[in-house]
């Protein structure tokens, strides 16, 4: 019968070690380079010199056939101040509290302008902790909103606006916002439409606490 090979070794001499695997080699050069990733601080700059050359790579803006914006505002309403509505003053026992005008209307269709375009919203460029434009129209942040729509090539294409308010009933006014707008924006009153809705007398909206107003726009390429 064949006996099965032994080795012996003597007391106090050395136990040699077998030779590392392939995957014990892969496995050691994989961890010494997470550790230099972990203590050194090369790999970062290449990947922010990496970043910086593709966002100096990347391809230009795309030039849209069309851009569609959504705005939105609301104003508490309080004694002492009027309510102006898309430019027009409507007799109303409280007005809009606000650091200019508080034209919720225009406010809004200021904020879908610029929203289609990409652009900072009204509070950012005319913030209200600026004193100048305390107590400042409302139409002169529209007129500047439509110069940066007219500056990159579009106009309106159509705009839809909802204003939402339990009191002073709104159709009676709604002909007069209309032409208003459509003369701030250059457009044609078939393009820009003005609805009115209460809110079923439910929370500050519904109890003429205030008011409030949605809008969307469609920019077309010129």
């Amino acid at each position: 019968m064949q006996q099965a090979a032994c080795s012996t070794t003597r007391p106090g001499a050395a136990v040699p070690r077998p030779a590392p695997t392939a995957s014990r080699r892969a496995s050691s050069t994989s961890s010494s380079g997470r550790a230099a990733q972990r203590g050194g601080s090369a790999p970062r700059r290449t990947s922010l010199a990496a970043a910086a050359a593709a966002a100096a790579a990347a391809p230009e803006a795309p030039t849209l056939p069309f851009r569609v914006g959504h705005g939105w505002d609301l104003h508490r309403l309080e004694a002492g101040y009027p309510l102006i509505v898309g430019g027009i003053d409507i007799p109303h026992d409280v007005g809009c509290v606000a650091h200019s005008d508080g034209d919720v209307l225009l406010h809004t269709v200021v904020d879908a302008i610029l929203g289609a375009l990409c652009l900072p919203d009204i509070g950012q460029l005319f913030p209200d902790t600026d004193p100048k434009w305390k107590g400042a129209r409302s139409d002169i942040f529209l007129k500047e909103a439509v110069r940066l729509m007219r500056e990159r090539g579009y106009t309106i294409g159509n705009i839809d606006c909802t204003i939402i308010a339990q009191r002073p009933k709104m159709a009676p006014h709604k002909g007069a916002i209309r032409d208003n707008l459509c003369q701030m924006l250059g457009a044609h009153p078939s393009v820009v439409n003005i609805k009115a809705k209460t809110h079923e007398k439910v929370d500050s909206l519904g109890e003429n606490r205030s008011i409030a107003c949605h809008a969307v726009v469609m920019l077309l390429r010129q």
